[in-house]
């Protein structure tokens, strides 16, 4: 079951309402005792439904769960669609310039503050989830890839797992490897990292910037599982493909 909600980030976006979109599984409605892990997700309108995927194609997400019976509850959120690049500011941990872009103040930050502090605290209100770190994750692809890196290691004490598809690593090369360096993470943290290899070639130096960041995150001895996509590109169609491999990278456990 997927319901939909309005709500605002009024530290963002003031009163203009956005949508959460919350996946419950069908446990939920048969067993009033099931608790679930809860996964959190950027770009809510481009999982589960065509109709509001802003290129009309989404992940797939509400078939995948529910023909997979997968017991785990997302959350996803409407990016900023302000057209004065809102979605790439709400993305962005940091400020930074770029030629194509101009002058980009990041506030990553203020987006995972409202997430952690007043998102979360609701969905565990409202939903039978665990609210425990051990259960819960983040999740996302291109900037939502690198906010999805940037919350698991910057957040660790909340969120345990994350799953980062075509992370956009490239922005602020600098801070990002400064962030893991300086990251105190938990050493049972589990991160799933993937590229398309159609896409390694977008940008300057992408493939030794993902080698980099993998060696990076191997020395801070998390469980990492680093992917290279035959044939994947940058695009739903794409990430909707590899859904099977992070969401068992997520749950995945051995006693």
């Amino acid at each position: 079951m997927i319901e939909k909600w309005p709500t605002v980030l009024p530290e963002l976006t003031g009163r203009e309402p956005r949508t959460v979109y919350v996946y419950t599984p069908e446990l939920a409605q048969t067993d009033p005792d099931a608790r679930f892990p809860v996964l959190y997700m950027f770009d809510g309108h481009n999982l589960f439904f065509d109709s509001d995927a802003t290129y009309g194609k989404s992940w797939g997400m509400k078939e995948f769960m529910e023909e997979s019976g997968t017991p785990l509850i997302i959350v996803a959120v409407d990016c900023n669609h302000s057209p004065d690049h809102g979605r790439l500011k709400e993305y962005s941990p940091y400020t930074f310039k770029a030629p194509k872009f101009g002058s980009i103040t990041g506030r990553g930050k203020e987006y995972m503050d409202w997430l952690v502090g007043d998102l979360k605290p609701f969905i565990d209100r409202r939903y039978p989830t665990i609210p425990d770190r051990d259960f819960t994750y983040i999740a996302g692809s291109s900037m939502g890839g690198l906010m999805s890196l940037y919350a698991v290691l910057q957040y660790n004490e909340v969120f345990s797992r994350a799953a980062c598809l075509s992370p956009s690593l490239w922005f602020s090369i600098k801070s990002l490897h400064q962030l893991i360096a300086d990251a105190e993470i938990d050493p049972e943290t589990v991160i799933y990292m993937d590229y398309g290899s159609r896409e390694m070639d977008n940008h300057a130096r992408m493939r030794s910037q993902f080698a980099r960041v993998t060696a990076q995150l191997l020395e801070k001895r998390v469980f990492l599982t680093s992917r290279i996509v035959p044939g994947g590109e940058h695009c739903e169609t794409c990430w909707e493909e590899q859904i099977p491999f992070f969401i068992n990278t997520l749950l995945y456990t051995r006693k």
